[in-house]
């Protein structure tokens, strides 16, 4: 199956792209580990890469796309794929669906991690990390234990970009930028809202439920896939189970 997650910055997509990575042996597609990939193997895709993003400007939607079809036409990652950060805008959404009809594929669910502002101002300015250990606290959901020997106050560190003014910028990016996204997907029935203000676990049940169902589905339509599979695991990469 293919998956879309969407949510804010500091809604935990990446945690629960993690999980779900893991659960259903699936390829957790980022388009900014994509870029910096292509700009470390310093291709000549890669190079035009690197002045673009030298010289402060977004890089196209042309390059995010070409970068996207070698994953989905890459048959190690059909029907497999998690996209966490894409689309970001209409364009991408409707770029995205010609590619994966051209390869025989679809998107199966949408999960919009539903989080209010207030909770993302408080997510991203309360984030600390720990300049001894590197563990990650947050002083209003997850504050260090008092006992702890190493994660003392003086060694709790914040980002530069980890304040409430930058929260609330990003925000607002993603409500008007993916809101004709969301349009686009709940056109296709395809949008599951997920309260993302509760515990992590809650949430990664939640979305579970869901991606069970979907599974469950593709195993009466192609039983014969899902037993080779059991009976002789592919290695299918980095984010592979087997």
């Amino acid at each position: 199956m293919n998956i879309i997650i969407f949510g804010p910055p500091g809604a935990g997509k990446g945690t629960q792209s993690d999980f779900i990575v893991k659960k259903f042996n699936l390829y957790k597609l980022s388009t900014g580990d994509l870029l910096r990939e292509e700009i470390k193997k310093k291709s000549l895709l890669g190079v035009k890469i690197t002045k673009v993003v030298n010289s402060g400007a977004l890089v196209s939607d042309d390059i995010i796309n070409s970068l996207i079809e070698n994953i989905v036409s890459d048959k190690n990652y059909k029907a497999r794929i998690i996209f966490d950060g894409y689309p970001r805008n209409l364009s991408q959404a409707e770029n995205l669906n010609k590619l994966l009809l051209k390869h025989e594929q679809k998107i199966d669910i949408v999960i919009r991690l539903k989080v209010s502002l207030d909770i993302i101002k408080k997510r991203i300015s309360g984030r600390m990390i720990c300049s001894i250990c590197g563990n990650t606290y947050n002083q209003f959901f997850n504050p260090p234990d008092e006992s702890t020997k190493c994660c003392k106050k003086e060694f709790l560190k914040k980002r530069d970009d980890d304040n409430v003014d930058i929260a609330i910028k990003r925000f607002e990016t993603y409500e008007k930028s993916t809101e004709p996204v969301l349009d686009f997907y709940n056109k296709m029935n395809l949008v599951k809202n997920i309260n993302g203000e509760t515990s992590i676990s809650v949430i990664y049940k939640e979305i579970s439920s869901y991606l069970n169902i979907i599974e469950g589905w593709l195993y009466i339509i192609t039983p014969y896939k899902y037993a080779f599979k059991n009976i002789y695991p592919i290695n299918y990469g980095p984010n592979s189970r087997n």
